[in-house]
């Protein structure tokens, strides 16, 4: 029976998003793209949003929720926060401080190692 119980974990585990996918998945759902850009870097006045730190981002998203906001600029964001959970946001602020284009992401290979001294 734990073995059975051990292999569904393991299944469950491999088929689980990570945090990044989520937070993805939840800025694209509620269309943040449109102001912040595909690529979170900001559009026309409003703020790029790629590898921005997370706890900031955390506190800014947690602010417009409880339908607080620092500029009448800033009151379009509490329409979009109101619903959003403390997994979301922390889903949302993960992708937000990882964020890496997905051109990018296949471009180095981050395993290589360099041997001896770079000598001639």
């Amino acid at each position: 029976m734990r073995i059975i119980i051990g292999i569904l974990l393991l299944f469950l585990s491999l088929e689980a998003e990570t945090s990044y996918e989520k937070g993805k998945a939840l800025y694209i759902a509620k269309a943040c793209y449109s102001c912040h850009g595909h690529k979170l870097e900001g559009m026309n006045t409003f703020p790029y949003l790629a590898n921005r730190a997370k706890g900031y981002m955390k506190y800014k998203l947690k602010r417009f929720r409880s339908k607080q906001a620092d500029t009448q600029a800033q009151e379009m964001m509490i329409t979009y926060s109101v619903d959003l959970s403390d997994e979301d946001i922390d889903d949302l602020t993960t992708y937000m401080q990882d964020f890496v284009e997905d051109e990018a992401a296949e471009r180095y290979d981050t395993s290589f190692e360099t041997h001896g001294d770079g000598g001639s």
